[in-house]
């Protein structure tokens, strides 16, 4: 995947970023402790793309992102993504996944009975693993059967995933069991 420019911006859980493209987002970054660690992050993926001043949509979707994890039940579905170069079930994954409100949550298996593909809970997993544009894609509120955390693979696990419940009201703000 190719990206014309991006950018990092502060939210509630860290400094993110994002990288877009002329058909939208084509990454968002989650937090890597510091804005150095998540800018060198993100250049891994697009080595040599310039940072730059955002386009006014991704100035949009940064600043609904940046509400979104301040609280807000700030809705991210209009927000562009460009998923040309991904895998067509990880797409239909990341339809289900975009359906989920904030303060909301399914389940891997609820996901693969949506897409009628009941049995590839552990695919969609693998899916929501690769995510590249996580908070857009919302793959924090997919748990695991039971209602259980499950994984998560950006900085800081699935604390991470919880916090992010958290803020959205979809969990309290008691320790998870694992």
């Amino acid at each position: 995947m190719t990206a014309s420019g991006y950018t990092l911006f502060e939210t509630a859980i860290g400094h993110c970023g994002v990288a877009w493209g002329e058909h939208g987002l084509v990454h968002v970054q989650l937090p890597e402790g510091s804005p150095q660690r998540t800018r060198a992050r993100l250049l891994r993926y697009f080595r040599g793309t310039p940072e730059a001043a955002p386009t006014p949509e991704v100035r949009r979707a940064i600043d609904d992102m940046v509400r979104l994890l301040a609280g807000d039940r700030t809705d991210l579905s209009g927000i562009e993504v460009d998923l040309r170069e991904v895998p067509e079930f990880h797409r239909r994954v990341y339809e289900v996944a975009r359906t989920i409100p904030p303060g909301a949550t399914l389940t891997y298996g609820d996901i693969a009975a949506r897409l009628g593909a009941p049995g590839s809970a552990r695919a969609v997993g693998q899916a929501l693993g690769r995510n590249p544009v996580p908070i857009v894609v919302p793959c924090h509120r997919v748990l695991a059967a039971g209602g259980k955390m499950g994984g998560f693979s950006a900085n800081g696990g699935t604390d991470t995933k919880h916090r992010m419940l958290v803020i959205e009201g979809a969990q309290d703000d008691a320790p998870t069991l694992f």
